[in-house]
């Protein structure tokens, strides 16, 4: 019978993709276990990249986890979610041999990179991990400029006609723009194309899923977007990046430092979650973004 390692991690696309080097680590550490992930499944086109997952198991949030072997728990849960005692306890039920966590083992710090959040955790446990460990491939940048100006909260959504300037200009510049998005921020996106003067058809909006964003930004020449996943995606691609940054600090979820990211911020902190653009965020104005730009690219 096969040993069973179950990793929670109920979250999105660059929460998925800050736990890699963690993911990687448990594989490193558990050679001969099956690793599941639970994750919402739209992440499944990321799971055969990581080299680090056998299986998703579809989880938004905190639990619970449908985790289900005939007679038995996973030999190996760990909470790669949070802290709190609804991933603790969804995990509990599955009946694991062992649990790590936060809290049960080493105490939460607000004041860490998400990376390194996971890394330093399984560190505790004894696993060793590298923070670095963060790359899905490297783009050979032949394909567009991506511009995605949506987020998932309005807080860090740096304003659409502030975006439209900047592809304006990239489009002159650098290359072929499109705009990126989920659905819900095709609005947004097709607006910015109609004010930087962009085809419809460079709206890629609503049109892609997870695996046709993997594809467009895995051979992007360049990533311009707020503090959201497909910056993440950029990081774990290679792609040369410049990411605005409003109510969180780029030092607890930024790329990592050199290789052509350049993550701007106010200086500010504020609510992520919250319903109005940041104020901190109102200060990045586009000459600083077209510097960054020449900055990544030159």
């Amino acid at each position: 019978m096969a040993l069973e390692l179950l990793a929670l991690r109920g979250l999105g696309l660059g929460d998925l993709l800050t736990a890699v080097p963690a993911l990687r680590a448990l594989r490193q550490e558990f050679p001969v276990h099956r690793i599941t992930v639970a994750a919402p499944a739209p992440l499944e086109p990321l799971m055969p990249l990581t080299g680090a997952v056998d299986e998703l198991i579809d989880v938004r949030g905190p639990g619970p986890v449908p985790f289900e072997r005939p007679g038995r728990g996973p030999d190996i849960a760990v909470n790669l979610h949070g802290k709190g005692p609804q991933s603790i306890e969804a995990l509990r039920r599955t009946e694991p041999g062992r649990l790590l966590s936060h809290t049960l083992g080493p105490p939460w710090r607000d004041d860490v990179h998400e990376v390194r959040r996971w890394c330093d955790m399984l560190e505790w446990y004894g696993v060793k991990a590298d923070p670095s460990d963060l790359t899905l491939g490297v783009s050979d940048r032949t394909g567009p400029v991506v511009v995605h100006p949506g987020a998932a909260f309005p807080a860090r959504r740096w304003p659409p006609e502030r975006f439209a300037r900047v592809a304006a200009a990239l489009e002159r510049t650098v290359g072929e723009v499109v705009v990126t998005g989920d659905a819900g921020e095709a609005p947004i996106a097709a607006r910015v194309a109609e004010l930087a003067g962009l085809p419809a058809g460079r709206v890629l909006a609503g049109r892609t899923d997870l695996a046709g964003l993997i594809d467009v930004v895995g051979r992007a020449r360049l990533v311009v977007c707020g503090d959201t996943g497909v910056g993440h995606l950029a990081t774990a691609f290679c792609v040369p990046s410049v990411v605005l940054f409003g109510p969180v600090p780029p030092a607890l979820w930024g790329p990592p430092p050199g290789w052509r990211h350049v993550a701007l911020w106010a200086g500010r902190t504020g609510d992520p979650h919250g319903g109005r653009v940041d104020a901190g965020l109102l200060r990045i104005d586009v000459s600083e973004v077209l510097d960054a730009v020449m900055e990544v690219t030159s």
